[in-house]
């Protein structure tokens, strides 16, 4: 075994049976390597970084993750900087090291200042925000805190959003909630020589 990835086994290319592969192949091959990268996906052995690598443990299961998590990220409505910044917000509440250190690149890439990415650190919402990206931060916000939301604050979001992207807002919640979950308990480190965020107290 190569080493080990926080709690978990760290997978090598060489070390995985077929299934295993063949998530790795969907992983390393789909949208996700196709889109602009600003962090690699694996290292110089194919062993995959952040939450891909616990993935392969039970590729059957793993292999629904991670196209649940293609679906999210390149299969919905929401804007990249509206998707980057629910995905943050997550982060941000879940105190997902991992998750925000990828997506804060992310959502640079995606428009983001840096003003704007402190702001959303600190649970804000910045003036730059339009008034679709307000209503994702502030649904994200309250799913977050409360795990739902009222009548009103529903209300108050379909009416920005529209429905179907509502829909894809709670789906992209509970998928990033699930890796900052996973990552927490499997203790998945940062890239070698990355520093950690620095929560607001």
């Amino acid at each position: 075994m190569a080493g080990r990835h926080g709690r978990l086994p760290w997978f090598a290319l060489d070390e995985l049976d077929t299934a295993q592969r063949a998530v790795h192949t969907d992983i390393t091959g789909g949208p996700r390597a196709r889109a602009g990268r600003t962090l690699a996906l694996a290292d110089g052995s194919g062993r995959l970084h952040g939450p891909f690598n616990a993935m392969l443990v039970n590729p059957a299961l793993g292999g629904a993750v991670q196209r649940l998590g293609a679906a999210v990220r390149y299969g919905t409505g929401l804007t990249d900087r509206a998707r980057e910044i629910a995905i943050l917000e997550v982060a941000r509440a879940a105190r997902s090291d991992f998750e925000w250190f990828a997506h804060e690149r992310i959502g640079a890439a995606a428009g983001l200042t840096v003003t704007a990415l402190a702001a959303v650190q600190r649970g804000e919402a910045p003036a730059s925000f339009d008034d679709t990206e307000r209503a994702v931060h502030a649904f994200t916000a309250a799913l977050t805190r409360a795990g739902d939301v009222d009548d009103d604050a529903y209300e108050t979001a379909t009416s920005a959003l529209g429905v179907t992207a509502v829909v894809e807002l709670v789906t992209l919640v509970g998928y990033y909630q699930l890796l900052a979950l996973s990552m927490r308990v499997h203790r998945t480190p940062l890239p070698e020589g990355a520093a950690p965020p620095v929560w607001p107290s």
